[in-house]
């Protein structure tokens, strides 16, 4: 009997909201209107000077600090900061430069199929749109975000 009581579900008690004062609620409201004034613009703490340097860039920071891929994407992007640059430089020149980046020999497979993919489908530039974004190597959802 004691074996079938446990089994007997037990009634789920419903949730009521909090109630908020009003003066919590004008309190509220004045920190968002804050918050709205100061048009914060997030900012990468990533070294880039074009889009394309910055696609390379997210794509190596996976598992990375930021520090250490700036470190590495500096004089790289002196020889290579675009998709033609690094296609010419190839994977095992990239791999020179990135070495020190966790999962190097990956990401420098992705980021020169990448290259290839952004001189073939879209004229060397970096596409807009989210889908092309994500179709890209190395790119996923959250560096699209």
């Amino acid at each position: 009997m004691v074996k079938l009581m446990a089994l007997v579900k037990k009634p789920v008690r419903k949730r009521t909201a909090k109630r908020i004062s009003p003066a919590e609620r004008e309190r509220v409201a004045v920190l968002f209107d804050r918050f709205e004034s100061l048009e914060l613009r997030p900012k990468t703490e990533l070294n880039y000077n074009n889009p394309y340097e910055l696609v390379t860039a997210v794509a190596l920071s996976a598992q990375a600090t930021d520090v250490q891929v700036n470190k590495s994407t500096g004089p790289l992007f002196q020889v290579a900061g675009s998709p033609e640059a690094m296609l010419a430089l190839g994977e095992e020149g990239l791999i020179r430069y990135i070495a020190s980046i966790g999962l190097f020999r990956t990401k420098a497979k992705n980021v020169i199929a990448s290259a290839q993919i952004l001189i073939d489908r879209h004229g060397g530039q970096v596409p807009l749109n989210r889908a092309d974004l994500e179709s890209l190597p190395g790119v996923g959802r959250k560096t699209t975000g």
